[in-house]
């Protein structure tokens, strides 16, 4: 008996992995993207198709941890200094999108002659987008880390908060919900508030110590294991205490951004996650109750119509009112258009206590499923509608195999002065780049640039990142230069890496990235401009050049102290405009001081130290 209970399971084991191997190539080379194959194969092998599963919710419940990595892996790339940087498009566009768009489905509702307690609770479950679905898009978009991408993630954020009162709302509208007492409504909002504070202080001051010790075993199955009770930990935390497990792996992951070991936890729950979160998405097409749809088919197909149609106006309506671009707000529309994965939570919480029957539960959820295999097929009429201005590669070579002894990331007006003291030298050079635009001009000048994202382990590979001597990351945009010198020092910690940086801030986080040199892009020429204002004004060469190196000797001292302190720090050493004190030197003077009378013989006397 027990032989054939084993082979049941690895049946149905090998029916999962079989439909994602062959549905997901066929649709991503027809087009269609990976989401919808996940989702057709679990409605083929799901009960409502050739029944090789009879039951998809245990399914669910186990696939529902894919969700949770992803967060993490995106909490992971997510700063807790970043993090406060989008507080107001969390609290402030996430909650107007949320609000704008329950209110309008709602009305959807009541115009179809449901009560308005029926009508909230399922347009409310409609609002929350699926995470999984739309992190995945945006994964494979390169969008993450975007600004428009960071908008999308922070609106996330919002719903996976917004699950906590939308849920109590659900026991207030309950048949004798308004029952339930002030004090049990703030009991349960006090530990909520609690299990993330205790989350926060135990990632704060436990979790660095505790991946250092387990580090220093040297065991790497062990650390595996504790990447995975990190995440499914603070996930159990945040669902006892009511809130989402996405949410509680979302914030181990920030918690975790600044650490040592953070490219290490990355490495162990990314196979994790990618074969989780297709398990999830096979596990919701193997929900969708296809009985229900053909009985109510009707029904159906106009509610899946005119949530998608008027919470795709909702968003958009916001995003315009926030000054979004229009295509921003378009895509914005059709990205978050869909049903997510709490509507579940909150359709059973809904039907447990009597707001909805077990067919409205089915109907719901059938219509929030449809809404999620919908929203791929909607991302491709929306590009064929909208069609991007995709850069043509004809004439430009893909970095492969490259040999260079140093290897320059960015061939703009840094990169291109920086490599003639190189070339002159006769030091062999490989320079990629992303703007075609750019590598074509090059060519123009007798450069030979490669096409390369120097944001990609493998780009970095193929252009010879292992084997070159030196990297110099030459790119303008700060958040990129520190991302690319991050990636090089975690994966090639040898490497010498100079990189150019934007500002003093960026400085500071390149430092400390590990990077071997770093130098501000206008630091140096701004000295020589204003050394060659003081001699246009008459000063003395030799006392500007004085000058200068006192400048030098301030803006070292005050970096090293801003390491150490912040980026406020270090004030004193500056020199403003507004009649502040004149900074002393840094240097010991050539004499010392000399008393001109009795008086002050006495002072200098008492101010020295005594032996």
């Amino acid at each position: 008996m027990a032989a054939e209970a084993a082979g049941s399971d690895l049946i149905h084991v090998v029916a999962l992995l079989a439909a994602g191997v062959v549905a997901v190539p066929i649709f991503k080379r027809v087009g269609l993207g990976s989401i919808l194959g996940y989702l057709a194969a679990g409605v083929v092998i799901g009960p409502f198709g050739i029944g090789i599963f009879s039951e998809s919710e245990a399914i669910l419940h186990v696939a529902e941890l894919g969700v949770v990595m992803f967060l993490f892996i995106i909490g992971l790339e997510m700063q807790p200094s970043r993090l406060w940087g989008l507080r107001r498009e969390i609290f402030g566009l996430g909650a107007l999108q949320v609000g704008v768009c329950a209110l309008l489905l709602t009305g959807v509702g009541l115009a179809g002659g449901f009560p308005i307690s029926q009508s909230f609770v399922a347009g409310a479950g409609f609002v929350l987008t699926s995470t999984a679905i739309v992190m995945q898009l945006l994964e494979e978009r390169g969008e993450i880390a975007a600004p428009k991408g960071q908008r999308i993630v922070s609106i996330l954020l919002l719903e996976d908060l917004a699950i906590v009162p939308l849920l109590a709302l659900i026991a207030f509208l309950a048949p004798g919900g308004a029952d339930m007492s002030l004090t049990q409504r703030l009991t349960e909002v006090g530990i909520g508030l609690a299990a993330i504070v205790g989350l926060v202080l135990a990632g704060r001051y436990l979790l660095n110590p505790f991946f250092r010790i387990l580090a220093d075993a040297r065991a790497r199955e062990v650390m595996t294991a504790a990447a995975l009770l990190v995440v499914l930990g603070s996930a159990l935390a945040m669902q006892l205490s009511g809130l989402s497990m996405a949410m509680g792996a979302f914030l181990a992951g920030v918690l975790l951004s600044e650490s040592t070991f953070r490219h290490q936890l990355e490495a162990d729950v990314e196979p994790f996650r990618g074969v989780l979160l297709g398990l999830f998405f096979l596990a919701v097409g193997m929900s969708l109750d296809l009985h229900v749809v053909v009985q109510n088919w009707r029904l159906v197909a106009i509610y899946v119509v005119a949530y998608m149609v008027i919470k795709a106006i909702g968003i958009y309506l916001v995003a315009r009112i926030l000054k979004t671009s229009h295509r921003e707000a378009l895509e914005r529309a059709v990205f978050m258009a869909q049903g997510g994965e709490f509507a579940f939570v909150l359709y059973s919480a809904a039907a447990v206590v009597g707001i909805i029957d077990s067919q409205a539960n089915a109907t719901l959820t059938a219509i929030v499923i449809i809404s999620m295999v919908l929203t791929p097929l909607a991302i491709l009429a929306l590009q064929y509608l909208t069609p991007r201005d995709e850069q043509s590669l004809e004439g430009v070579d893909i970095a492969d195999g490259l040999t260079g002894s140093v290897l320059i990331i960015g061939f703009g007006r840094f990169g291109q002065i920086a490599s003639q003291p190189l070339l002159l030298r006769g030091i062999d050079v490989s320079i990629i780049d992303n703007e075609v635009e750019m590598i074509q001009a090059a060519a123009d000048f007798g450069f030979k640039v490669y096409y390369g994202d120097g944001t990609r382990l493998d780009i970095l590979r193929a252009a010879g990142a292992g084997r070159a001597r030196a990297v110099l990351i030459c790119v303008d945009k700060p958040d990129v230069a520190v991302r690319i010198a991050e990636l090089i020092k975690a994966e090639f910690p040898l490497l010498t890496v100079l990189a150019r940086a934007f500002d003093r801030g960026t400085a500071l986080q390149l430092i400390r990235a590990g990077v071997d040199f770093q130098i501000r892009e206008t630091f140096e020429s701004a000295l020589v401009f204003g050394g060659s204002t003081l001699e246009a004004l008459g000063v003395d060469p030799a006392e500007v050049a004085e000058v200068i190196e006192d400048v030098r000797r301030r803006d070292a001292a005050r970096f090293e102290l801003q390491l150490a302190e912040g980026v406020r720090a270090g004030a004193r050493f500056l020199k403003g405009n507004i009649g502040t004190p004149i900074p002393t030197p840094l240097s010991q003077p050539r004499r010392t001081g000399q008393a001109l009378n009795e008086e002050t013989a006495g002072v200098l006397h008492k101010s020295e130290p005594a032996d």
